[in-house]
């Protein structure tokens, strides 16, 4: 008579084990500063957790945390390492050139979102000046020359970046100021360079190169309404400070159409 039991498993080994309450219990979650800022929000983690977040990954002998962290304490905190530069950066162990462009990138649309104004349609102050270009020339190493370029409403009609000089001076040609300025048929002028040692005080050369273009404009027809000069500590009117030539002040007044 044929036996009807079926044959025994080939593999008893891989048979389904008996059940284990335990298996249903969740393994604890990775919880790193990608997963608390999802979480709790950007706001309420430290520079390390923000820095770790931006790297993504550490290097072969430190885990991310711990290269954002020795990143930070290496330059100062992060006012140090908003001044330390792409280049800089990608010195640095376990950084590389593709980690410090993000950093550099990272710092700069920092920067640029503390500072977002909407242009002004028309400049009516010198506060109108400081708003739309201290953003973008406090924080650079070198001297750079504007020239704003203004409608008869004082409203700017382009920015002209007239030269780019050294941490300590800036060579202005009056004559490639002018060739630019008279291209955009503007009958007023406005001056604005930045001091990249922070301080506003206007130097001899600042003075000196003022007059020369105040003098060029009277023969040109142009009116020169003001040269600020904007810097990490604020900014400084020289029209405001009594500091331009004194027939340039009669007939550069913000009041006028």
């Amino acid at each position: 008579m044929t036996s009807s039991l079926p044959p025994p498993p080939l593999y008893p080994l891989l048979q389904e084990a008996p059940p284990d309450d335990r298996a249903d219990e969740a393994l604890p979650a990775f919880d790193g500063p990608r997963e608390r800022l999802v979480r709790s929000g950007a706001q309420h983690l430290g520079d390390d957790d923000l820095l770790a977040v931006l790297l993504g990954t550490g290097c072969a002998a430190e885990p991310v945390q711990q290269l954002a962290s020795r990143l930070l304490e290496e330059h100062a905190g992060l006012a140090g390492l908003a001044l330390a530069g792409a280049p800089s950066l990608a010195r640095t162990r376990g950084i590389g050139a593709t980690k410090a462009a993000r950093i550099a990138a990272a710092i700069e649309l920092g920067r640029r979102a503390a500072h977002v104004v909407p242009p002004p349609t028309r400049i009516r102050s010198a506060e109108d000046v400081d708003a739309l270009l201290r953003p973008r020339l406090a924080h650079l190493e070198a001297e750079h020359f504007v020239a704003l370029a203004l409608d008869a409403r004082h409203r700017v009609i382009r920015e002209l970046w007239i030269s780019k000089g050294t941490m300590t001076a800036c060579l202005v040609s009056v004559a490639d100021v002018y060739r630019q300025v008279l291209r955009e048929a503007a009958p007023a002028v406005l001056f604005v360079h930045n001091h990249p040692s922070g301080e506003t005080e206007p130097s001899h050369d600042d003075l000196h190169l003022t007059r020369r273009l105040v003098e060029a404009a009277d023969l040109l027809g142009l009116r020169v309404v003001d040269h600020v000069i904007v810097a990490r500590e604020g900014f400084r009117s020289l029209r405001d400070s009594g500091l331009m030539p004194s027939h340039a002040i009669a007939t550069s007044s913000f009041l006028r159409p």
